[in-house]
């Protein structure tokens, strides 16, 4: 949606690509806080437009609710799909499951919003999901992960662009 959106993808799209470094590459220490420099690049972004003069991205009641109970379902979601890989002794698997649940996440939230890109986006996290699930370990959860992890980021990169935009037109409207 707007900038706020964009702080909230960077730092999941940091989680997903730290996560893949962890549990896909067994990396660990401070390599796994590169992702979290995005982030931050991100949040400076996100920073200086919120600060800057004009009216953005303004939600409806109906767009606020969808994100509650949308994210809501999210975390029970990716908790339950944790507890079912690890039940099923298929580590591997959970990259994929949590963007398989991120994905669907996206879609009643574009469909409250009536904002296209959602869809497109939860569709892309589906897509890489589906892959994660199809390939073979460990470059399926590879793939699932750092999937997940642009697209959020692209994702955000892009509502802080519309943020901007929209600000400049409130601008011009004077």
């Amino acid at each position: 949606m707007g900038a706020r959106g964009a702080v909230v993808m960077g730092f999941f799209g940091a989680v997903f690509a730290a996560l893949t470094m962890h549990l896909q590459w067994q990396l660990g220490g401070v390599m796994l806080a590169l992702p979290f420099i995005v982030f931050l690049a991100i949040g400076a972004a996100a920073a200086h437009t919120l600060r800057s003069e004009g009216d953005g991205i303004v939600l409806s009641e109906r767009t606020r609710k969808a994100l509650v109970w949308s994210s809501t379902g999210e975390g029970i979601g990716i908790f339950i799909a944790a507890n079912v890989v690890a039940n099923l002794h298929r580590p591997d698997l959970l990259l994929p499951a949590i963007a398989l649940v991120v994905g669907l996440h996206f879609l009643p939230i574009a469909h409250a919003a009536a904002f296209r890109p959602f869809y497109v986006l939860g569709a892309f996290l589906l897509l890489a999901a589906a892959i994660g699930f199809a390939v073979a370990a460990p470059l399926g959860g590879d793939i699932a992960g750092i999937a997940a992890a642009l697209a959020l980021w692209c994702a955000s990169a892009a509502a802080i662009g519309r943020d901007r935009q929209v600000k400049r037109a409130s601008l011009a409207r004077g």
